[in-house]
């Protein structure tokens, strides 16, 4: 897809600085930019590749001063949030694919699916079963399940290889990439006569609209009830949700989040990647948790939160100063309490 600097800048309502007609079709990395392509800087770590990169369009944001000269090929667009920008402008391209359409024969659809009308696919070995519901322009990819009651809305993608497990739910617009597997059992036993007997799970996994699931991530289903994923949340690959877990909308998640048992995430949050919440606790709205954090009690709102126990964010940071000086500390801790035995003594 071919544009000139003018016609991104009407896209992303952005201004020019440079030549208006140059065109581009391509983007890179800054550090390796390529006469015919767009660039960006979201960075400032990567404020000095914008001085000598060969690209001929850079996104910056609208209040970037440059300390040195810009390339003459370079043309500036200059928008709100370039980050922002740039997601726009990927997404223009992913929609130019052309989607794949229509129900391949070796895929295996039981009779009572009830299926949408328009652009749906459904690849190779892809097993969807009884009274299943699917929405218009979903894609499912090849050796996808989709077990017996489950229902997904409209625009959702299900990867090759993910697992729906039967009664679960899925909204509109969704991404679930390859491996993920929704609706397993949550971890439930019960030590009766010296062995575990398993306690079953009935519940199921519902997933609002606008959820991104990554790859391998697992969501297990609800003893009773339903483990939640409210709209809009964003979860990496490697993210493990116990049943019974509740999270807020807008929520994201790095990879390798563990979540245990009937805790409840508010809306906004933010998870480090190894981020580990204890089970039935709850976090508030717009709580930033550091990586490798872990949680064993309630969060209040509007926390930055780090460490394990986790502690405000700056008192994390002060203290973290005094770590490597507690060896030294503890000898010279040991050295004056000789000095005030020899003066007791004394």
């Amino acid at each position: 897809m071919e544009l000139n600097a003018k016609q991104i800048a009407d896209i992303l309502e952005g201004t020019i600085e440079g030549d208006a007609d140059v065109k581009v079709n391509n983007f890179s990395k800054i550090e390796e930019g390529k006469p015919g392509t767009l660039t960006f800087l979201a960075n400032l770590k990567y404020i000095n590749y914008i001085y000598d990169t060969k690209a001929s369009i850079a996104l910056v944001d609208k209040d970037f001063k440059g300390e040195k000269e810009l390339p003459p090929s370079l043309t500036l667009i200059r928008v709100e949030n370039t980050y922002a920008a740039l997601a726009i402008l990927l997404k223009m391209v992913e929609n130019k694919k052309v989607r794949k359409q229509g129900v391949h024969p070796k895929a295996f659809v039981c009779e009572s699916t009830t299926i949408g009308h328009q652009e749906i696919y459904i690849g190779p070995l892809a097993y969807i079963g009884e009274n299943v519901s699917l929405g218009e322009n979903v894609s499912i990819y090849p050796q996808a399940y989709i077990g017996d009651n489950v229902s997904i809305g409209d625009n959702t993608i299900i990867y090759s290889g993910a697992k729906i497990y039967d009664n679960c739910s899925i909204g509109k617009n969704c991404i679930i990439h390859a491996g993920a597997v929704i609706g397993s059992d949550g971890f439930g036993f019960v030590m009766e006569n010296g062995k575990y007997n398993k306690i079953s799970q009935i519940g199921n996994v519902v997933i609002e609209d606008d959820v991104e699931i990554g790859a391998n991530t697992t969501i297990d289903r609800a003893v009773i009830d339903s483990t939640i994923i409210h709209k809009g949340v964003k979860l990496d690959n490697l993210v493990m949700i116990a049943h019974n877990v509740e999270v807020g909308e807008h929520t994201a998640m790095a990879a390798q989040v563990g979540i245990s048992g009937s805790t409840k995430v508010g809306s906004y949050c933010m998870l480090g990647g190894q981020v580990g919440l204890a089970g039935h606790i709850k976090i508030g709205n717009k709580v930033n948790i550091g990586a490798q954090s872990g949680i064993v009690s309630n969060i209040g709102d509007d926390r930055n939160i780090i460490g394990s126990p986790a502690i405000d964010v700056k008192n994390f940071f002060r203290s973290s100063i005094v770590f490597p000086k507690l060896p030294d500390m503890y000898k010279e801790i040991a050295q004056l309490h000789k000095e005030i035995e020899l003066l007791k003594k004394k």
